[in-house]
């Protein structure tokens, strides 16, 4: 099937804003999101989970834009959308991958730099 090009004021716009195309984006982009939003289990400094303040604000960002009609409106948010939850996926996968590495480092510290875990020098 060839793609659909949409020419803003035609009478294919209307046709093409109910498709089940943008429904479908839309709707894989916040259930991305809250997979995203679960991974933050720590509180902010009232004691709030930031996985339930990012799902509301998911939800209210959602709500605002659910009323928007013109197509190319529609497609940069959904990019825009898609782009900055890589984003935090590849930092926050980062900063746990920088974690783990430096758990491991401490580790092998703590083990006198041994890998196998075994003090050779009480032998």
């Amino acid at each position: 099937m060839p793609p659909t090009i949409i020419i803003p004021g035609s009478a294919g716009v209307a046709k093409h804003l109910q498709s089940s195309v943008t429904r479908v984006e839309a709707l894989s982009l916040y259930r991305e999101i809250l997979r995203t939003a679960k991974v933050f289990h720590w509180c902010d400094e009232k004691g709030i989970p930031w996985h339930t303040k990012l799902k509301a604000e998911a939800r209210r960002e959602f709500d605002a834009s659910k009323e928007e009609k013109d197509p190319l409106i529609i497609a940069r948010m959904l990019v825009t959308g898609q782009e900055c939850v890589k984003e935090i996926q590849r930092k926050f996968n980062d900063a746990d991958r920088k974690c783990w590495e430096r758990i491991q480092q401490d580790s092998l510290n703590r083990d006198g730099g041994d890998r196998d875990g075994r003090d050779r020098g009480r032998s």
